[in-house]
């Protein structure tokens, strides 16, 4: 690489921002180089998105100056940046539901033809900028909204392909993806890089970290700690810098249980044909796992048991009752206490323009209320305690919990169904896209509760934390449960071979300890 592409290409000095009483950066400087991948590594609230935010034209720095290729740049617009050649893909999807595929894509600036939009030249470009990312089962034609989440993630980053930028800014963008997709964005980044293109990269999953980055910064606090070649710093040098302190223990150790009451038992549940024969129990104070490749009915049946589906057959018993879930509300009352944590916190888990506050309760507001009205000084009581026990760092509990960090507002939705006091828990891949300090809290409550008697169903895409946290795991294969691991066998081999459906005695020596379900 010549000299000239060496030199700095985005320069940030004295940069700093703050939201009411908290500040996301403080007299920050960063630069990154074309044709390198620079990773931004930190905690949730330390001012990693906040930085590419001001970058990206989102949000305004309230002091300090930015520069492109030498020349002094302030961006008032995500379209003014885009007009300088910078494309961003955050974690919170910017896509027009309601669109197509192809106008989503070319939403920006769409082929014209005798002044109105020409759509088969943009169906075609859409094709094209899919195929670019390994990405060809996407119908253009179809609608953002019936698309499922890991392909929403990919339409985002065709559309950001699209602006053809100079500077490629991805926020948490692979959180959503399957391992196959993460592969081909792999690819693309490395074709991106042989062209010249600068690329930020924010993660926190550090595999990933470690497979793309040259370079690496480090956030804490909103302050800029380090930056540094990658491979000159281990991972545990890494997360100190990232937290401040050591990890001496990522997941909290596991208990010997003796045997305990079914809280949840499941018998041939069945739903259309994206859940066949489910059969399962989990015990009070026990965590049970959900493994396999992303999109073989975990999620479906995670919303199968919190009542959000219709037609659902078979048999569902808690504390040997049985029940029928008809609706989230009837889900959640006291005398089923199932809580969810959804998949998407943004859209599913959040009311983003409301307060913290108003988050936190809206589940709970049937125990708070006196008569037809909330008892305020309950409601505030109830808030406070809540914010205390997931230790949600926040300026005051009227802003809009929008203001928060990624990590900060997971905890408030985690908080919320907390707050119902559930006997049953229903997790959907809640740490996906936060830190590893979060993540470490989020364990170490997950077992708490556990000890404390709830029953946790957890679906996680990632195997350390299914081997780390869980008492058992249950590997779903096409819509079926098709083994049960623990003990020894409860690990990353017998995961991937029980994912893929291999036969259970190549899956494992230690294939005593495995239960077969088909």
């Amino acid at each position: 690489m010549n000299a000239a592409s060496e030199r700095e290409f985005l320069t940030l000095s004295g940069i700093s921002k703050r939201y009411g009483g908290v500040t996301a950066l403080e007299n920050v400087d960063f630069a990154c180089a074309r044709g390198k991948i620079h990773a931004v590594l930190g905690e949730n609230g330390a001012g990693k998105s906040t930085l590419i935010k001001i970058v990206a034209g989102v949000v305004q720095p309230d002091a300090g100056t930015m520069r492109l290729d030498g020349n002094e740049v302030r961006f008032p617009s995500p379209s003014s940046a885009n007009a300088a050649g910078v494309a961003s893909i955050f974690q919170e999807l910017s896509l027009l539901p309601d669109l197509s595929v192809a106008d989503n894509i070319s939403i920006a600036s769409p082929p014209r033809r005798f002044g109105i939009i020409d759509s088969k030249a943009q169906r075609r470009r859409a094709e094209a900028f899919l195929a670019e990312i390994g990405c060809e089962d996407v119908n253009p034609l179809m609608r953002v909204r019936d698309l499922p989440l890991s392909r929403r993630q990919m339409v985002e980053i065709a559309k950001a392909l699209g602006q053809r930028p100079q500077i490629l800014v991805l926020d948490e963008a692979t959180s959503a993806l399957t391992s196959a997709d993460v592969e081909k964005v792999y690819a693309m980044l490395a074709r991106l890089k042989a062209q010249n293109i600068a690329i930020l990269y924010i993660s926190h999953r550090m595999h990933e970290v470690e497979a793309l980055a040259d370079r690496a910064s480090v956030f804490r606090n909103g302050r800029h700690i380090d930056t540094f070649e990658w491979g000159t710093r281990s991972t545990g040098e890494i997360v100190q810098l990232m937290i401040g302190r050591d990890i001496a223990t990522q997941y909290p150790p596991k208990p010997q249980r003796p045997s305990r009451k079914i809280a949840l038992k499941l018998d041939n549940l069945c739903w259309e044909k994206r859940l066949e024969s489910i059969s399962l129990e989990i015990g009070t104070g026990e965590i049970v796992g959900l493994g396999g490749l992303d999109g073989q009915g975990q999620k479906t049946l995670l919303l199968a048991l919190f009542g959000v589906l219709r037609g659902v057959s078979g048999e569902i018993k808690i504390n040997g009752k049985p029940v029928r879930p008809t609706s989230p509300a009837f889900a959640k009352s006291r005398s089923v206490g199932v809580a969810l944590v959804p998949e998407d916190r943004k859209t599913e888990g959040l009311m983003l323009p409301m307060s913290i506050a108003d988050n936190l309760a809206i589940a709970s507001l049937d125990t708070l209320a006196k008569g037809f009205f909330v008892d305020r000084a309950k409601e505030r009581s109830a808030v406070e305690k809540g914010i205390a026990r997931l230790r949600i760092k926040i300026g005051d509990s009227k802003d809009a919990v929008s203001t928060l960090s990624g990590g900060n507002q997971q905890k408030v939705v985690i908080a919320k169904w907390l707050m119902t006091e559930p006997s049953i828990i229903l997790l959907n891949d809640p740490t996906r896209g936060i830190d590893v300090g979060t993540k470490q809290e989020i364990y170490r409550l997950m077992r708490e509760l556990a000890d404390q008697g709830v029953a946790i169903l957890f679906y996680s895409t990632d195997y350390d934390e299914l081997i780390g946290c869980c008492d058992r795991v249950a590997i779903m294969y096409d819509g079926r449960i098709v083994r049960e691991l623990e003990g020894a066998a409860l690990n990353e081999h017998n995961i991937i071979a029980s994912a893929l459906n291999i036969d259970a005695g190549a899956a494992s020596p230690s294939s005593s300890d495995e239960v077969a379900h088909g």
